[in-house]
Parts: C-alpha cells; sequence; structure tokens
C-alpha cells in the first residue's frame, strides 16, 4: 500500500542563508544556502503520515514539530532549493509507505537441532580447555 502525498508549497518555508565553510570570498558576500522549514502539524498531510513523522527520531524534526533542513552543497540557491525539498520529500515518502507486519514463525526443528549441536561442540572445545587437575 503507497500513500500519494502532495506539499503544498506555501506550506514550505525557505530561507535563503550564506553558507558556511570554504568558498573564499564568495561565500561572504552571497546567499546560496538553503534553511528550509516545514511545520508537521499545520501541513495538508494525511493524519497517518503526520503521526508517522511526529513519532520519527529524527534530529532534523525539532520538539515542536517543525523539519528544519539545511541545504549547502551547491554553489547555486536553485540547486540548494532543490536539493532541501528533495531531502524532505525524502524524509516523509520514509513514513508515507507503511511497514510490512511481522508474522511470527516457528524455527524448523533441523534448525533448532543444528543450533544445539552447535553449542555441545563449542561447550566441549571450551571444557577441553581448563586446568589439567591430576
Amino acid at each position: 500500500m503507497h500513500t500519494h502525498f502532495t506539499l503544498l508549497p506555501d506550506e514550505v518555508e525557505i530561507t535563503a542563508i550564506r553558507a558556511q565553510g570554504a568558498g573564499g570570498q564568495n561565500v561572504n558576500k552571497v546567499s546560496n544556502a538553503v534553511h528550509l522549514r516545514f511545520d508537521i502539524a499545520a501541513s495538508s498531510l494525511p493524519e497517518a503520515i503526520r503521526e508517522r513523522l511526529l513519532a520519527l527520531g529524527d534530529q532534523r524534526i525539532s520538539k515542536d514539530g517543525v523539519v528544519v533542513i539545511k541545504a549547502q552543497a551547491f554553489r547555486s540557491l536553485e540547486k540548494n532549493r532543490a536539493e532541501a525539498l528533495r531531502r524532505l520529500h525524502d524524509l516523509i515518502a520514509s513514513v508515507a509507505v507503511l511497514p510490512k507486519k511481522r508474522r511470527p514463525t516457528q524455527p524448523t526443528r533441523s534448525s533448532v537441532k543444528k543450533r544445539l549441536e552447535g553449542k555441545t561442540r563449542r561447550a566441549t572445545v571450551k571444557a577441553g580447555r581448563g586446568k589439567i587437575v591430576e
């Protein structure tokens, strides 16, 4: 089951900021990095996706349920904006698909037997390592 979702442009707040790190004079005068903020609670995402997003222990999600993504890999503002939106989309897509329910199974008789034989073999090897008592 794949849940489709759409992000409305007015729900995503994108701010241009100055990038950190190397880049010479360019890094000091051009605001090419992007700071993306997305309020999960106020979004139009389906309720189930919103709950799973808020329950996610991701460091990009603040305590008040706001996703904060900083993109500064590229020198172009447009590329950084696209990268930030892609990362937000990937984050939401990761919780959009419901994980399969685990069906508990019993180990096969042969696998139990094999495991116990291995334990017995290991025990005899270890028992043989003790000090020799005369």
